[in-house]
C-alpha cells in the first residue's frame, strides 16, 4: 500500500567515491587502521620468509635419508691417490715385483695390466684396475683418514670391490650391497640427519608463526573494534539526522526503507569493512611478496607458477565487473521488501478487511523474487571465485612438481626448493581468492554506504542557532495570528492559498472541512513542522520564524488522531518526557478522561507494562494519549480528531474532559464529527486551502452555507 507522493529510492553507483567517503568518515581511527594494515602486511611478510626455511628443513631431512655418496668418492680417491703419484709408484713397484708373498701369476697379470694402462682411456683404465690381483692391489692403495675415522687398506679394498660390482639398475641389490660395506666405511657414509640444524630451523619457524599469529590477533581485534565503533557512530549520526530531517522527508519515503538503512546497511558496512580491509592488504602483500620470493628462489619455477595462475586474473576481473551491479541492486531490493513488509504489517487489519491478502501476497512474492534474483546472482558470481582460484592453485601445484622434478634430476635445484614452491604457489594463488572476496566485501560496503550517506546527506531543516528570541511557557498569553499564509508541499500544488485569522487568548478554534482542505496542514505549519512559503504566523507578537522549533513545541500540547504508546509502564507513557509529575497528578488525569478504572484493572496499575500492540484497544489508547496531553502544562492545545477512535458514550465523557482541558488555553480542534465542536468560540470552515466561512455554530447554521451543508449531511446520516 504505497503512500501518495512517495518518491522512489535513488542512489549513486560510484564505487571509488563511496569507499573514499567511508575512509574519510573513519578519520578519527586512521592511526588504528594504519597500524592494523601495517600489522597485516608485516604478518604476510613473515609468512613469505617461512617457505625458504621449510625448504632448508626439507633439504636437511632429505640429505639425512640419503647415503653420503660424496664421502665414498673421497674414500675412493684417497685410497687410490698413489696411482697418480709417480714417485710413489716408482718406489712401490720394485717391492711388489720382488715380494715373495705375491705369486708369479699375479705379478704377470699385474705387468700385463700396467702395460695396457698406457694406451687405455679413462673408462678402460677403471675396468683394467678392477682386474689387478688383490694381493698386489692392497699394496698399491693407501689408508684414508676421513671425518676422524681411519679406513684401513683392507676396508678400502673391500669397498672398491663392492662398489665395482653394484648394478645401478637393480635398486634392491644396490641397497643390499651398500649395507654390506665395511663398518668403518659404513659409519662414514651412512645417512645421518643434522638434528641440531633442523631443531634450530624448527624453533625459528615456530617463533615466526607465533609472531605472525600475534600480529593477526592484534590486527583483527583493532579492526573489529574500529568497524563496530564506526557502525555505532553511523547509527548515532542517523539518529541525530532523523531529528533534523523535515517532515517532508518522511512523507515521501518508506519507513521500512529508512529502517533498512539504519539496520541492514549499517550492519553490512561494519561486517564487510571488518572482513575486507585487512584481508585485502594482507592478500596484496602476499601476492607481491610471493612473486618476488619465487623469482629470488628460482626464476624458471617462478615463471611456471605464474603462467599456470595468470588465468585467474582475467576470471577475477570479469566476475567483479558482473557482480558489482547485483550487489547494488540487492541493497535496493532489500529496502523495498522491508518497506512493503512494514506497510503490510502496520496495515494488516485493512488488508484483511478489504480482502487484499492475495494482492499483498503477490506484491510480496514479486519483491521477494527480485531480492532472490539479485542475491542469487551476486552470491553465485562471487562464489565462483574460490572454486576458480582452487583450480588455478591445484594446476599450479602440478606444474611446479613436474618442472621441479626435472630440475632436481638435472641437479639445478635441491628437493627442498620444490617444497618451498608448493607453499609459494599457495601463497600466490590464495591472495587472488582473498582479493576477490575482499573486493566483493568492499562492493557490499560501497553499496550500503551509498544508501547510508545518501540519508545523512539529505537536506535538513534550516539551522536555528541564530534565533535568539524565546517565548517561555509561563510568559505566553495565548494569542496567535495567521497573516496571509501560503503553503504547498511542492511548487505545483498549493494547499493553503491565503489564510488569515487572529486568534485571541483562551479561544477555542474549531477547524472543519472536507478531506484535503488543509486542516492538518494548518496544524503542521503552526507547529513549524513545515516552513510556510509566504506570509507569517505570530505567537504573542513574535513570528514563528524567529522562534526555535523546540520552543514552539514546548508551547503546545498535541493529541492526535494516530495514537502512540511505547514499550513501557503506564506511568512512563503518561508522563512522557516530564520528570516532575506525581502519581496523584497522573491518576487525576486518568480519572478526568475516564480511563482510571481500566488502569486499576491492569496488573501493577501505573506499573503495568504497555506497548503499541492489540492488547490495548484503540479507544483505550486514545484515552491514554489524551491523559498524556492533560499532564502537559502548555498554553496552547491542538486536538486533531482526538475522539475519532472512541464510542459515542466515551466521546461524551472525553468531550467533557476536553472542555476542562481547554479552559485557560488557546485551543485548535480539528474535527470531522461536527457535533463535537458546537461549543467552539470560532469555527473555521476550510475549502481548498481557504477559509470560506467562520463564526460560531449557530451563526454558521443560520447562514445556511457550506458548514450548514456539512452539518446537516452528518445529521441526516445519523437520523437515517
Amino acid at each position: 500500500m504505497p503512500r501518495p507522493g512517495r518518491m522512489p529510492v535513488e542512489k549513486a553507483n560510484d564505487f571509488p567515491k563511496a569507499i573514499k567517503r567511508v575512509l574519510k568518515s573513519m578519520k578519527k581511527w586512521h592511526y588504528i587502521v594504519i597500524a592494523s594494515v601495517f600489522l597485516a602486511a608485516l604478518g604476510s611478510i613473515i609468512s613469505l620468509v617461512a617457505p625458504n626455511r621449510i625448504s632448508d628443513i626439507a633439504t636437511a631431512i632429505q640429505k639425512g635419508l640419503v647415503p653420503k655418496t660424496e664421502k665414498l668418492s673421497e674414500i675412493m680417491e684417497g685410497a687410490m691417490a698413489g696411482f697418480e703419484d709417480q714417485e710413489y709408484m716408482g718406489r712401490i713397484m720394485p717391492e711388489i715385483m720382488t715380494s715373495t708373498d705375491i705369486s708369479d701369476d699375479d705379478k704377470a697379470k699385474f705387468q700385463e695390466v700396467m702395460g695396457s694402462m698406457a694406451t687405455a682411456s679413462d673408462e678402460e683404465k677403471t675396468s683394467l684396475m678392477s682386474s689387478i690381483p688383490d694381493s698386489i692391489f692392497i699394496k698399491l692403495i693407501q689408508e684414508v683418514n676421513i671425518d676422524g675415522t681411519t679406513i684401513s687398506k683392507e676396508d678400502s679394498l673391500s669397498t672398491i670391490k663392492i662398489l665395482s660390482s653394484i648394478n645401478i639398475d637393480n635398486q634392491e641389490e644396490a641397497i643390499a650391497k651398500f649395507d654390506s660395506l665395511p663398518k668403518s666405511v659404513y659409519n662414514v657414509v651412512k645417512p645421518q640427519m643434522d638434528l641440531t640444524y633442523i631443531k634450530k630451523l624448527a624453533i625459528f619457524l615456530v617463533a615466526l608463526y607465533l609472531i605472525s599469529a600475534l600480529f593477526s590477533f592484534i590486527q583483527h581485534y583493532a579492526l573489529s573494534t574500529v568497524s563496530n565503533r564506526f557502525a555505532q557512530t553511523l547509527r548515532k549520526d542517523i539518529s541525530i539526522k532523523i531529528n533534523k530531517l523535515p517532515l517532508r522527508y518522511f512523507d515521501t519515503h518508506e519507513m521500512g526503507d529508512v529502517l533498512s538503512r539504519v539496520t541492514n546497511d549499517v550492519d553490512a558496512i561494519s561486517m564487510h569493512l571488518n572482513n575486507s580491509l585487512a584481508a585485502l592488504v594482507s592478500a596484496i602483500t602476499l601476492f607481491v611478496g610471493s612473486v618476488i620470493m619465487m623469482f629470488y628462489t628460482n626464476g624458471i619455477m617462478a615463471i611456471t607458477a605464474i603462467l599456470a595462475s595468470v588465468i585467474g586474473f582475467a576470471g577475477m576481473i570479469l566476475i567483479l565487473a558482473k557482480s558489482q551491479k547485483y550487489f547494488n541492486q540487492k541493497q535496493k531490493e532489500l529496502g523495498n521488501l522491508n518497506g512493503h513488509i512494514e506497510e503490510i504489517y502496520s496495515g494488516h487489519n485493512i488488508v484483511k478487511a478489504y480482502n487484499g491478502e492475495e494482492t499483498a501476497y503477490k506484491e510480496f512474492n514479486r519483491l521477494n523474487k527480485n531480492l532472490y534474483n539479485c542475491n542469487q546472482k551476486s552470491q553465485f558470481l562471487s562464489g565462483l571465485m574460490p572454486s576458480m582460484m582452487s583450480f588455478i592453485g591445484n594446476f599450479g601445484f602440478v606444474a611446479v612438481c613436474i618442472v621441479g622434478a626435472i630440475l632436481v634430476i638435472n641437479n639445478v635445484i635441491e628437493f627442498g626448493v620444490i617444497i618451498a614452491f608448493i607453499i609459494y604457489v599457495r601463497l600466490f594463488t590464495s591472495p587472488l581468492t582473498q582479493i576477490a572476496q575482499g573486493m566483493n566485501g568492499l562492493q557490499a560496503t560501497a553499496a550500503a554506504s551509498e544508501r547510508v550517506f545518501e540519508f545523512l546527506d539529505e537536506e535538513e531543516m534550516p539551522n536555528e542557532e541564530a534565533l535568539d528570541k524565546k517565548l517561555a511557557v509561563e510568559d505566553a498569553k495565548g494569542n496567535i495570528e495567521f497573516k496571509h499564509v501560503k503553503f504547498g508541499y511542492d511548487k505545483s500544488r498549493t494547499i493553503i492559498k491565503d489564510f488569515s485569522i487572529d486568534v485571541k487568548s483562551g479561544q477555542k478554534i474549531a477547524i472543519v472541512g472536507p478531506t484535503g482542505a488543509g486542516k492538518t496542514t494548518l496544524v503542521n505549519l503552526l507547529m513549524k513542522f513545515y516552513d510556510i512559503d509566504e506570509g507569517d504566523i505570530i505567537i504573542d507578537g513574535i513570528s514563528t520564524k524567529e522562534l526555535k522549533r523546540e520552543n514552539i513545541h514546548r508551547l503546545f500540547t498535541m493529541v492526535l488522531q494516530d495514537t502512540w504508546l511505547f514499550d513501557g509502564t503506564v506511568r512512563e507513557n503518561i508522563k512522557f518526557n516530564r520528570d516532575n509529575i506525581s502519581d496523584e497528578e497522573i491518576w487525576n488525569a486518568l480519572k478526568v478522561v475516564g480511563v482510571d478504572h481500566y488502569v486499576k484493572t491492569l496488573p501493577g496499575g501505573l506499573n503495568a507494562k504497555l506497548d503499541d500492540s492489540e492488547s490495548v484497544s484503540n479507544g483505550q489508547k486514545q484515552l491514554l494519549t489524551i491523559a498524556r496531553g492533560m499532564i502537559e502544562d502548555a498554553p496552547f492545545l491542538i486536538l486533531d480528531e482526538a475522539t475519532s477512535n472512541v464510542d459515542t458514550r466515551t466521546e461524551e465523557l472525553v468531550q467533557k474532559a476536553m472542555d476542562k482541558l481547554t479552559v485557560g488555553r488557546t485551543s485548535f480542534i480539528i474535527a470531522h464529527r461536527l457535533s463535537t465542536i458546537k461549543n467552539a468560540d470560532v469555527i473555521l470552515v476550510m475549502r481548498e486551502g481557504n477559509i470560506v466561512e467562520q463564526g460560531s455554530h449557530d451563526e454558521l447554521i443560520a447562514k445556511n452555507g457550506f458548514y450548514a451543508e456539512l452539518y446537516n449531511s452528518q445529521f441526516s446520516k445519523v437520523t437515517e
